[in-house]
């Protein structure tokens, strides 16, 4: 009998719209919105004072998500949560490998192909597993699309790790998951409780070890697809005049710590962690 994922097809489509409420450029979107509406309506002293608020708040939220200063020291204390291990000399029963997203084909890409935080991490994957870390390395990751069928991660994965010189018989895949819970419950059914190298991108990591942990996982975590150059607090050592300003890679990333941190707080709340 085939095991399938604990939300439904529904509740998954749920969770990815209410996903979008975290992302801080929603919360922008609707705070000027809300402030469109009170400009739309018929003038009064209160509603000019809290149009003033609106806009004001608006713009100033759009500076700190988008502000390097702070988005660069919020992302590194997720990426500097777990140093970079030593592993020389040591072994375990298996590497496992978080996906991290596919680009689906379509009328002008005319095939699929791993976005850069799911090939960075196979890349990583099969560099340990180079290195003789563990006779085993497992990909894990379905299709997050919750609307229409879709190509899954894990075996565009483990087809770039066979063109990088991983045998297929070396090489496990898990489909199902569609969530880093699922990721870790469902490869707890592929490996048993196992010793595992676990790498994802060094910011998704401080999440990923915890749930993987909690499955009964002895978990040593391998960070990954750094974003972030320096330390937090080697932050204002190395900066120069063009991080002032704000920009796209700034909302990039303070969007990723936002996500993870409340992604963290979410799975401790129902128990998860």
């Amino acid at each position: 009998m085939e095991l399938t994922p604990e939300l439904t097809p529904f509740l998954f489509g749920i969770y990815k719209l209410v996903k979008y409420a975290l992302y801080p450029l929603s919360w922008v979107l609707l705070l000027m919105s809300l402030t469109t509406v009170l400009l739309l309506l018929p003038m009064t002293p209160r509603r000019l004072r809290w149009a003033r608020i609106g806009s004001t708040g608006g713009l100033i939220l759009l500076f700190v998500i988008s502000s390097p200063v702070i988005a660069r020291p919020l992302l590194g204390s997720l990426e500097a949560w777990h140093a970079t291990p030593l592993l020389k000399g040591a072994r375990y029963d298996a590497i496992v490998v978080l996906a991290g997203g596919l680009l689906q084909p379509g009328t002008l890409r005319p095939t699929a192909d791993l976005s850069s935080y799911s090939r960075n991490r196979t890349t990583c994957g099969v560099d340990l597993y180079q290195q003789g870390l563990a006779p085993k390395l497992v990909f894990t990751g379905g299709s997050g699309n919750p609307f229409k069928a879709a190509l899954k991660d894990a075996p565009e994965m483990k087809r770039w790790a066979e063109r990088l010189g991983v045998p297929k018989e070396a090489m496990l895949i898990e489909e199902l998951s569609r969530t880093t819970y699922e990721n870790a419950t469902e490869t707890k059914r592929l490996l048993g409780p196992a010793s595992i190298l676990l790498v994802t991108s060094a910011s998704h990591l401080p999440r990923a070890t915890a749930l993987f942990e909690k499955q009964g996982f002895h978990v040593t975590p391998v960070p990954c697809d750094f974003l972030i150059r320096n330390r937090p607090e080697d932050t204002f050592q190395h900066l120069d005049p063009s991080d002032v300003l704000p920009n796209d890679h700034a909302i990039e990333h303070t969007t990723g710590a936002v996500t993870e941190l409340a992604g963290m707080a979410i799975y401790w709340l129902t128990g998860k962690l």
